[in-house]
């Protein structure tokens, strides 16, 4: 039987995380609500379950519950944080609310052995985020760990083979967090590490292909990594019956558009329209200058122009039924449309994310949004695609048009095309150099994503003995692997000299080239 870890959904902010981790370690899992029933679990036949964290009060009057059956199914079980709480409520244990909170680093002392933290050391650094704490074990419970703060902040029932954390191991920040769970998996249930990116691409393309049966797909192409992971899978699962539609909305990076039409019209074996939309996207953005309100014309005229193409498309008599994105996990976290129950804070809208105009018609196919970038990297290498689509810049659907602060124009397009090629052009360059001298392709100090900004203002400047009055450009470089968190890219000054010398040389209209200096949080890697 394939073994399958569940992770039970609290509304925790990165309650996606937990999954990621255990996919990690080579182990399949999956999101699921948190008031699954214990005959719905028992049905799944998972090899174990994850209790998640969550923003809620145990005792709240609306607070999310689990059923108490599910504790009595004899499946290990880990609960993190919320999921350690209720585990002790509803097995009889009690919370209280404490009078000092613990936020973010926190040091634990182990108080006996215990499986759960087997290889790691009795004093431990972890990452706290609570102000109720458990107060008094469920009976059969001992306590493996506390802190000066938190008398529980672990506790277990071998017997029942029951195990739970106040503290966060799916967090990077907790110092033995994936140990941790490795000895839960592995030593506790006994796990094998057998699931890959192999695994998933014959699993993905026989749910697709389960899916659309003989109907037609369109396919929202961009030409960034994930939707070009979906057309590998669409074209691996259905062929023909997919169309890839690119919409060209003129806010594509520097050579983008032919870019995209020559890789797919070649690689793959699918059908591809070309949709030049660029001077219908001008129109609707002459004079814009809300970030929000940018995004929301781009998803309108988005929609819109692909129920265009599906109109044209259906003149043979055979409708399109599926639309296919590359939704991935951050965009629905950032959009605050959770999946698996509650709601996470609205960041940005995404325009793959924004409701269908009225009259539009498909069901969504989104096989990419429960992964991190970094994981449809490995599943688009596993897929067969190049290296140069799957290390590919992120790049948001909107385009430049949110890397342009304000009204975007004619002539501050042309400014942030040319800038942002030498910041491509000379970053590639900077991770070619780190990749050849590591053997990594993301070392310590290589850039995750990188790009120009353009703010809207101008500077004093002295260029050829003469005062100029131009604009800024602000470059932006950051290290990540998941895009949830960010820190700015520590460049050498050699690079950042370069970057900024060529751009000032080389792009008319710009005299002041900045570097942004902030991670994420408290910033988002884009601007707008």
């Amino acid at each position: 039987m394939p073994q399958k870890v569940l992770v039970f959904d609290f509304g925790a902010q990165y309650g996606q995380l937990i999954a990621r981790r255990v996919r990690d370690l080579h182990v399949y899992s999956e999101i699921v609500p948190c008031d699954i029933t214990a005959d719905e679990v028992r049905a799944l036949e998972p090899s174990a379950i994850i209790l998640s964290g969550g923003p809620a009060s145990v005792y709240a009057e609306d607070a999310p519950s689990i059923d108490p059956g599910v504790l009595e199914l004899g499946i290990p079980v880990l609960g993190f944080c919320y999921g350690h709480q209720i585990m002790a409520v509803t097995l009889g244990g009690e919370v209280a609310h404490s009078e000092v909170g613990e936020y973010g680093p926190a040091t634990i002392e182990r108080e006996r052995e215990s499986a759960l933290f087997n290889a790691t050391p009795l004093t431990q650094t972890v990452w706290m985020s609570h102000r109720d704490a458990v107060s008094r074990v469920p009976e059969g419970f001992t306590v493996t760990s506390r802190t000066e703060v938190c008398p529980v902040a672990s506790m277990e029932c071998p017997e029942r083979k029951l195990y739970s954390t106040q503290f966060h191991p799916e967090v990077r920040h907790t110092e033995y967090g994936q140990q941790i769970l490795s000895n839960f998996l592995f030593d506790i249930c006994g796990l094998e590490p057998d699931w890959t990116m192999d695994n998933l691409v014959e699993s993905m393309t026989a749910q697709i292909r389960e899916r659309v049966g003989e109907d037609r797909v369109i396919l929202a192409l961009s030409g960034g990594v994930d939707s070009s992971v979906v057309a590998a899978l669409g074209a691996r699962a259905i062929g023909r019956q997919m169309t890839c539609v690119f919409i060209n909305h003129g806010l594509l990076r520097k050579g983008e558009p032919e870019q995209v039409e020559e890789v797919f019209t070649k690689q793959f074996d699918v059908d591809f329209v070309h949709v030049h939309a660029e001077e219908r996207y001008a129109a609707l953005l002459d004079g814009v200058t809300e970030p929000e309100e940018k995004r929301r014309i781009i998803g309108t005229q988005f929609w819109k122009e692909f129920f265009a193409v599906a109109q044209e498309l259906e003149r043979d008599g055979r409708p399109v039924k599926y639309l296919a994105q590359g939704t991935i996990y951050p965009d629905i976290i950032e959009s605050g449309a959770r999946k698996t129950g509650g709601k996470a804070s609205t960041i940005k809208s995404h325009h793959n994310l924004i409701p269908f105009p009225e009259g539009v018609h498909f069901d969504l196919i989104e096989p990419l949004d429960h992964f991190f970038k970094d994981e449809v990297r490995e599943l688009g290498l596993a897929l067969g695609l190049p290296e140069h689509i799957v290390y590919r810049q992120p790049f948001p659907g909107p385009g430049l048009a949110i890397r342009i602060i304000g009204a975007v124009s004619p002539e501050k397009l042309e400014i942030l095309k040319n800038a942002d090629a030498i910041v491509r052009e000379e970053l590639d360059a900077y991770n070619q150099r780190l990749f050849e001298a590591t053997g990594e392709r993301n070392s310590e100090h290589s850039c995750w994503q990188y790009f120009a900004v353009l703010p809207d203002i101008k500077s004093v400047g002295v260029m050829g003995d003469e005062r100029t009055y131009a604009r800024p450009v602000i470059l932006r470089a950051v290290e990540s692997s998941d895009a949830m968190t960010a820190d700015w890219a520590k460049l050498p000054y050699d690079v950042l000299a370069r970057i900024s010398g060529r751009i000032v040389a080389e792009v008319p209209g710009v005299n002041r080239v900045a570097y942004d200096i902030t991670s994420k949080p408290p910033a988002t890697i884009e601007w707008e």
